[in-house]
């Protein structure tokens, strides 16, 4: 953990906050683990697999420190900047460029709408395929207006549900642990297996061309900046939730891992978008395959229901801030939603449907997060030079250097494919921003 500092800047640090402080550290640990353990390992690991071998462990440890060491530069403006609360607000405090700063919080909005798309693929694949047979594109797609019309409804109706599958998906997580080892420990699998890499390709590459991919399963980490402000005494509760909520996802994934390589091979959970199954065929334990898949579906129909929601806020957000368009900021009367943003952001993830693959939408994601990330490690850099009046967790300094060297490793093992997405949908925003703060500017 880091030391606390107190500087002598004015009112820069100053906390005062009209919300009401309620979340303990026990409510923000739990928050955060929430929104970490979320579907991507339910339905990514076989790829990492594909990239890496036996040893899909490996790419997931080291994806746990790059998330960790970003996570020290959220933790020092969080605390530094109670009321800030967003990575785009951040490298405004930080470089003062507005377009900057806008490109920060639509690439955000963006990773969030190619998340939601990447779950819709995968709610697509072999865990619907133990109910029934369908074209894998139009079932993504229907599934995503289901969730657009579920966003439309209510904030308050999607979170009721999201507690519910949020509880689901965890108990699933803890099923695959529990059977796998139970597996190894009965004489099943192959140990020798977890320990083993891809034969064609160095095992520094194999494990960096893993971790790219497992990078998607510990977003959402950073979405907990919006709640700091209304925790109890956040300048000392939101470093020690967010590092350990990392550290208990990270340890969560370990064992999957490890269970997983030692009960199927490579190439098997490589060829599957249900790669979790594999350990509930082989388990000594009889668990029915199809229940199994149900909590999968739910799981990912959870991860997609809160990225669809945070995409359409985002949008929303910017809109009322001046940055996009107004249309994108109008709210029904009656369900107080955004329904403009919530139909363009659906029509986007939808454009990705039918465009992209599972790994292509998830690598998308996994660069748009990292440009974000970038944007966050290098504020917490330059922002050192502007203390505050309060105390607040300072980060080593080696963190945020750590964090950057970590976010261009990834950026150099993405692909063509990826790139031109991930840039398209980046041209979108400057498209819809410049005309708005042009016009902007004309109005006064």
């Amino acid at each position: 953990m880091g030391r606390a500092t107190v500087s002598a800047s004015a009112g820069e640090g100053e906390h005062t906050t009209e919300l009401r402080q309620a979340i303990t550290l026990r409510r923000m640990r739990l928050f955060i683990l929430g929104d970490v353990l979320g579907a991507g390992v339910y339905v990514l690991i076989g790829q990492v697999a594909g990239r890496v071998g036996g040893a899909v462990w490996a790419p997931f440890l080291l994806a746990l420190c790059f998330a960790l060491f970003t996570a020290f530069s959220y933790a020092e403006l969080v605390t530094k900047y109670p009321l800030a609360g967003g990575a785009a607000v951040f490298a405004q405090r930080a470089f003062g460029k507005p377009l900057l700063s806008f490109l920060t919080g639509f690439a955000m909005m963006s990773g969030a709408v190619t998340a939601a798309a990447s779950l819709a693929v995968a709610f697509a694949g072999d865990y619907l395929a133990q109910f029934v047979t369908v074209p894998g594109t139009l079932a993504a797609l229907v599934f995503m207006g289901l969730a657009a019309l579920l966003n439309l409804r209510g904030i308050e109706e999607s979170m009721r549900v999201n507690v519910v599958l949020t509880i689901i998906e965890v108990s699933g997580l803890a099923l695959v642990i529990a059977l796998g080892w139970a597996t190894v420990a009965m004489g099943g699998g192959d140990p020798a297996r977890a320990f083993q890499f891809r034969g064609d390709v160095s095992v520094p590459l194999a494990i960096l061309g893993g971790t790219a991919l497992a990078f998607f399963a510990f977003q959402g980490f950073e979405t907990s900046a919006n709640v700091a402000e209304e925790a109890t005494d956040p300048r000392r509760t939101y470093p020690r939730a967010l590092l350990s909520a990392l550290a208990v996802a990270g340890i969560i994934y370990l064992l999957i891992g490890l269970a997983l390589s030692m009960v199927a091979s490579p190439d098997d959970l490589a060829s599957s978008s249900g790669p979790l199954l594999a350990v509930i065929e082989a388990a000594p334990v009889a668990f029915p395959p199809w229940l199994f898949s149900l909590i999968a579906l739910l799981a990912v129909s959870n991860g997609a229901l809160l990225f669809s929601i945070a995409a359409s806020r985002l949008l929303y957000g910017m809109a009322r801030e001046g940055l996009l368009p107004s249309i994108f900021g109008r709210l029904l009367a009656r369900r107080r939603t955004p329904p403009v943003a919530i139909g363009v952001t659906t029509l986007l993830a939808a454009g990705l449907i039918a465009t992209g693959d599972l790994t292509t939408l998830a690598e998308t994601t996994v660069l748009l997060l990292v440009l974000v990330y970038l944007a966050v490690n290098a504020s917490a850099l330059a922002l050192r030079r502007r203390p505050v009046d309060a105390p607040h967790f300072r980060a080593p300094t080696i963190m945020p250097v750590l964090g950057l060297a970590s976010c261009l490793l990834i950026l150099t093992r993405q692909t063509a494919a990826t790139i031109s997405r991930a840039g398209l949908l980046l041209l979108i925003g400057v498209g819809l921003y410049l005309p708005t703060r042009l016009a902007g500017r004309s109005g006064r």
